[in-house]
């Protein structure tokens, strides 16, 4: 059994002060408990203006690199307080730099261990092209951002952990994808919209719990936002039967629950949707 929390923030330009406001949620999750922190999308940045990302990109810390390095604020800074509050993290989006041919970002989510190190690293595939009209806004992130193109599942102490940012949520055969590596505990960080997030948030992440039957820790922004933005927030974890186990539907804060991997074994073992799975595309 392990204790994993959902942060939920409404961040803004200032980097300095959104990493405070990570710093303070996270360390009071951890005193209620949590092993595992989940961070929202953007925590670290949301800008006045989409390409403002491209002014706070850093250099990426690979795995194997534990040093501090002088275009890495928000890496070192995630680093050395997992290290002190002895928690994983999984760091929302981080902007790195793509490759040296493209002057773009790549949206990272990374995954912080106990000791400060980073154990993996998704670049987010799905990128949010959409035109939501007067109510809701236009949305270009191809314009700034590289896809990334790689699925990620990774062994932790909570279980085999799938890694998800925001628009993926949309596309289940990337959690099928995930299931066939073992993914057991779905990290959602996102920065679903308001109009978005009020028809379609909670369905999607029940949904995704239900159909690859794993428990799923979504961490949200939510509120206003200096750029006249508003995001939905509604951060939860979802069991693998569909329950919300525990949310946060407004403002700054967390949802914190206790998950058991060995509970959902027993769900998998008594209902064995997943190896009823006939689609070829899906075989393995």
């Amino acid at each position: 059994m392990a204790k994993v929390a959902a942060i939920q923030m409404a961040s803004g330009p200032n980097v300095s002060a959104n990493l405070s406001e990570a710093k303070r949620l996270i360390t009071d999750a951890v005193k209620q408990g949590a092993e595992l922190v989940v961070l929202p999308e953007n925590f670290a940045h949301m800008g006045m203006s989409e390409p403002d990302v491209l002014e706070v990109a850093e250099d990426y810390i690979s795995e194997s690199d534990s040093a501090e390095h002088p275009r890495a604020q928000i890496q070192n800074f995630i680093a050395a307080l997992a290290k002190e509050e002895k928690v994983w993290i999984l760091a929302g989006t981080i902007p790195l730099r793509s490759s040296p041919e493209s002057d773009k970002i790549l949206s990272a989510s990374l995954l912080f261990n106990d000791a400060g190190t980073v154990v993996a690293r998704y670049d987010k595939i799905h990128l949010f092209d959409v035109d939501l009209g007067d109510q809701g806004g236009a949305y270009n992130e191809s314009a700034f951002t590289d896809a990334g193109n790689k699925v990620v599942v990774v062994d932790t102490p909570f279980g085999k952990l799938g890694i998800a940012i925001c628009y993926d949520l949309r596309f289940p055969e990337l959690f099928r994808d995930m299931v066939s590596q073992g993914m057991e505990v779905l990290g959602l960080v996102s920065s679903f919209t308001a109009t978005t997030g009020k028809a379609h948030w909670e369905v999607l992440n029940r949904s995704r719990a239900i159909e690859n039957l794993c428990f799923v820790v979504s961490a949200a922004q939510g509120g206003y936002h200096v750029n006249g933005r508003e995001t939905h927030g509604d951060s939860m974890i979802v069991d693998p039967w569909g329950g919300v186990m525990d949310r946060l539907p407004h403002g700054s804060g967390f949802a914190i629950a206790d998950i058991k991997t060995e509970n959902l074994q027993q769900t998998r073992k008594n209902f064995p949707v997943l190896e009823h799975i006939k689609l070829p595309c899906h075989l393995k």
